[in-house]
């Protein structure tokens, strides 16, 4: 379980507010207006961002105020940060050992997942030889193969076109729902949260909502909610 008590985030002048808990197997969307704090949430999250108040515990383990390389998460940015110097099969296994000497199994999971988001033909490529829908598949598979108790997307799925985009959707519901993790997605795409997630969370002017189920989200949506939609 993911459970954010009384959290503040200041940036500048900038101030976000959350108070929330989602269950591990949860598909958490996270829509709302531009620089309403989504990011910023996740970068809190992920022990990028100092935090002014508050706690964040995942599986009983309080992890704020840990460094981001003690936080057990996986956050996948908009720019996929991928190493221009690495082959396609490199970047991926970056996600499992940062030496790159990885066990005969290890380098069977890596081509597996390559498999899976079809780059398989792909895993000697450079980087720069890539399309952007490629990169981001690339990124996606080494967000997904760190295993990690909680995964967070923001708008990893922005270069890919309708029918890929709708397919990696599934791929990482498949990944969490089986690993019984947590995915907290940033998307400004309703059909995303539609087809995705199982819950739904708005930002807005630095307030983090509750959680409340897709179908409620869309069919009762609040006047704030409505207003964003352009119901």
């Amino acid at each position: 379980m993911l459970k954010i008590k009384n959290l503040i985030v200041k940036q500048g002048n900038f101030e976000l507010k959350a108070n929330f808990s989602v269950s591990n197997g949860d598909l958490v969307a996270i829509v709302g207006p531009s620089g309403g704090g989504k990011s910023t949430l996740l970068s809190a999250i992920a022990g990028f961002l100092n935090i002014e108040s508050g706690t964040i515990h995942l599986n009983n383990v309080q992890i704020s105020g840990l460094e981001p390389r003690d936080v057990p998460c996986t956050l996948l940015f908009q720019d996929n940060n991928l190493f221009p110097n690495l082959c396609v099969f490199d970047n991926v296994a970056l996600g499992i050992s940062p030496n790159l000497k990885l066990l005969t199994v290890e380098q069977e999971q890596v081509q597996e997942v390559l498999e899976r988001v079809e780059l398989s033909n792909y895993r000697n490529a450079m980087p720069r030889t890539l399309s952007g829908g490629q990169i981001s598949r690339v990124a996606l598979a080494r967000a997904l193969i760190r295993d990690k108790p909680l995964l967070m997307l923001d708008e990893a799925f922005g270069a890919l076109g309708p029918a890929q985009r709708k397919e990696m959707l599934s791929y990482v519901q498949q990944i969490v729902v089986g690993s019984k993790s947590i995915l907290l997605m940033i998307t400004h795409d309703p059909l995303d949260a539609k087809h995705l997630a199982n819950q739904v969370i708005f930002v807005e002017g630095g307030v983090v909502h509750n959680p409340v189920k897709v179908e409620s989200f869309f069919k009762k949506p609040s006047t704030l909610v409505r207003k964003y939609l352009g119901i």
